[in-house]
């Protein structure tokens, strides 16, 4: 029947020109492979990285010290909450790489459900993290709870959104520009994250309880003066939680916005990373050939250790600005001069990594936060140096977000090279990056968390031991500076240079246009049987 019909069509319509045939099947692959990405498209695909970095960042600079002065948690809870946390939303991520491995196209593409369908979920479990129940027993359970089915269905957004990269163009040079466009959406979304949790949080001042006034106090005084402290500052207490509430609202309905525009402004092409013949493996059979790539190892090797500095500074430095430097009132807007540093300094470094190439960028970008590490711990508490401090750090925070996402497409490219026969991968590739960096930072930051109980830290303390002040120091700049170097020397272990990627992408395209021409002769002669 659908024989007969196509004959019938072309008898009819007298279409036997070999003209016709160029037309409809040779010009639309030549097109499709020059096709680029319009600005629409760029900044509807850049949008949809705000809520992982807005609610990131909410998290990962306030969620510590809310769970210390607001929740009122131990530190030793606290604690295992941020590493059970991480430690499971790194565990996420390679699951659902491997459930979207398994996920068949559909018309709306084969990632893009994933995004819409847990966008609800996730934004719903985020506003339960920062609300803080009436109950006297199993308040670490909630925050645990609700924290890990947040991670979990955020992760059910950025890792389908973060392979998006793969299936939006074939062109390199339009990846590339896309994933620009989105570190520098990205970045704001941290400003966005930092100005709405902490102006809205800090316009409320958290109450502290101050040291008994005399050194001699006895027990039973000092009781009586703590409870008169907490009793006087129910009421501001109140309000502080208020604040973080009205703060998670806001951001909730950025998330939600922000996926409605994802889903308006992008549409997937199937045929855009995978070449035509390869053919989809099993999950595990892509993961060891994933892991099997040594360029793919020495990748996130590298940028395992540079994002546990910056995790390390994210998660401790309201603490620091807050205690350590005096600056109670301030540590907000110093955070917020980090991400603003980062947002402006994304188009320079994107022109640094085009000229002179990725390697080099990694080198200079991330190093030059090191000697300004070192200067906010060495002299004295100065305000103004701080914030020179913050302006330069966000420079390097910049680099540290272009670059990775940058460098991954190279890798995937590298990979499609050598197994050509192997395709659909690419979720592995991101969310196996993400798991190794996130179960580092989990442990990271329950470490942290778990040192600062050992030296001593006072819940709402209006002040902290010296002890508790030294290890500050050393969480926000001596094991930063550490760990950025370490990964800078893995680096110098990474192949792919400009050259390596001059050479993969004229070797892909050669394929695309073989396998391309190959199919126009395969239509042109199933066309003609079918006449």
């Amino acid at each position: 029947m659908a024989k007969g019909e196509g004959a019938e069509s072309v008898s009819s319509t007298g279409l036997l020109q070999p003209t016709i045939l160029k037309e409809e099947f040779i010009r639309p692959n030549k097109r499709e492979s020059k096709e680029k990405l319009s600005i629409c498209s760029k900044v509807c695909y850049a949008i949809g990285g705000a809520p992982y970095q807005i609610t990131g960042c909410a998290l990962g600079f306030f969620l510590q010290i809310y769970l210390l002065d607001v929740a009122q948690l131990d530190p030793f809870y606290a604690s295992i909450i941020l590493f059970v946390g991480r430690a499971w939303d790194a565990v996420t991520d390679p699951l659902v790489g491997f459930f979207i491995s398994k996920t068949r196209w559909s018309r709306f593409g084969r990632l893009m459900p994933w995004i819409i369908f847990s966008t609800p979920f996730a934004v719903t479990s985020y506003l339960l993290i920062w609300f803080v129940p009436n109950i006297s027993q199993g308040l670490v359970m909630w925050y645990l709870f609700f924290y890990c089915v947040f991670q979990t269905l955020v992760t059910c957004f950025h890792v389908p959104y973060s392979a998006l990269t793969m299936f939006i163009s074939r062109e390199q040079s339009e990846r590339d520009s896309a994933t620009a466009y989105r570190m520098t959406v990205e970045v704001l979304g941290t400003v966005l994250g930092t100005a709405v949790q902490g102006q809205i949080v800090g316009k409320v001042q958290t109450p502290c309880i101050p040291d008994p006034p005399l050194p001699d106090i006895v027990n039973s005084s000092s009781v009586a003066w703590e409870e008169l402290n907490v009793t006087h500052d129910t009421g501001s207490i109140m309000d502080t939680r208020n604040a973080y509430m009205i703060a998670a609202g806001v951001i909730g309905g950025i998330y939600i916005l922000c996926a409605i525009i994802l889903y308006a402004g992008v549409r997937e092409k199937r045929e855009s990373s995978e070449l035509q013949s390869a053919e989809q493996g099993s999950f595990f059979e892509g993961l060891k050939l994933v892991m099997k790539h040594g360029p793919y190892i020495k990748l996130i090797a590298g940028f395992l250790f540079t994002s546990l500095a910056f995790m390390l500074l994210e998660g401790n430095f309201a603490l620091f600005c807050t205690y350590t430097l005096g600056f109670r009132n301030e540590f907000q807007n110093i955070l917020l001069a980090i991400m603003l540093s980062a947002t402006l300094t994304i188009p320079f470094w994107q022109w640094f990594l085009t000229r002179f190439g990725k390697k080099t960028a990694v080198y200079i970008g991330i190093s030059s936060a090191t000697p300004f590490l070192i200067l906010v711990v060495t002299m004295e508490s100065n305000l103004i140096i701080t914030y020179v401090v913050a302006v330069a750090a966000g420079m390097s925070v910049a680099a540290a977000f272009l670059l990775p996402w940058s460098m991954l497409p190279d890798v995937i490219d590298d990979f499609n090279l050598q197994y050509p026969d192997s395709g659909g991968h690419e979720a592995i590739f991101f969310s196996f990056y993400v798991f190794f960096t996130k179960f580092a930072s989990g442990v990271s930051l329950g470490i942290s968390t778990l040192s600062l109980d050992f030296a001593g830290y006072k819940t709402r303390g209006c002040s902290q031991p010296e002890e508790v002040n030294l290890t500050l120091k050393m969480l926000v700049s001596v094991a930063p500076v550490i760990l950025i170097i370490l990964g800078l020397l893995l680096f110098k272990l990474y192949p792919i240079d400009e050259e390596k990627r001059r050479k993969n992408k004229k070797a892909l395209q050669e394929l695309r246009d073989e396998e391309s021409n190959s199919s126009t002769e395969s239509d042109s002669t199933e066309l003609g049987s079918i006449v």
